[in-house]
């Protein structure tokens, strides 16, 4: 019986120092809907459906962080098989942007998703992507993953589009203070103003 089809495509973005494999920022991702068949022995247990995430608590994480880190350190290629996972990655001045699939996952969508999320950085944070920049940045980084891919699918990857939503707040919330008085005067003239039509209002209800 075929598996059923799902937009779920990125199982972790992780993005670590090539100094010590020290986690900068990481996240994780299981399927929003997994299959009411799929069994744990426990809440640490990996979970057997496909697609979900083998690393569910912060030790397992760790560990193939470390793992991964040694390979793509001795790796020539931008993309590897690692722990029967797909992994692409893109080094940074002192950074490694790392994007993982499951194995039976599309190496160029995967790819599209690293070079998005390089590009987006580039152009938030407007001078190289290192270490201390993405600390210091850390809310912009972490939208900016959060624009890219949720949940496992993958919603944008023009690094264009995502830079602005993450540095844009939305127009819709926004005040527009031009022309607004906000002299002593002008506040007592608001007041008349909304005070002449309540009253208005409760003529027309009487």
């Amino acid at each position: 019986m075929p598996a059923p089809i799902s937009l779920f495509s990125v199982n972790a973005i992780l993005i670590l120092s090539s100094d010590d494999a020290s986690r900068i920022l990481t996240k994780y991702y299981s399927p929003p809907h997994p299959p009411t068949t799929s069994t744990t022995t426990s809440s640490a247990a990996p979970q057997t459906y496909p697609g979900a995430n083998p690393y569910p608590v912060v030790k397992d994480q760790k560990a193939f962080e470390k793992g991964l880190f040694e390979k793509t350190a001795k790796s020539n290629t931008d993309v590897i098989l690692y722990d029967n996972r797909v992994v692409v990655f893109k080094a940074e001045s002192d950074v490694i942007l790392y994007v993982v699939g499951s194995a039976e996952e599309n190496e160029i969508l995967l790819y599209g998703v690293v070079l998005a999320l390089r590009d987006s950085l580039s152009i938030l944070l407007k001078t190289s992507t290192d270490k201390r920049t993405l600390l210091e940045n850390y809310d912009l980084a972490s939208l900016a993953v959060d624009e890219i891919v949720d949940a496992g699918i993958v919603l944008e990857t023009d690094p264009v589009i995502v830079s602005s939503r993450v540095s844009r707040p939305p127009q819709q919330d926004m005040v527009n203070m031009q022309g607004i008085d906000l002299s002593e005067q002008g506040l007592m003239n608001a007041w008349q103003f909304g005070k002449l039509k309540l009253e208005q209002r409760l003529r027309q209800g009487l």
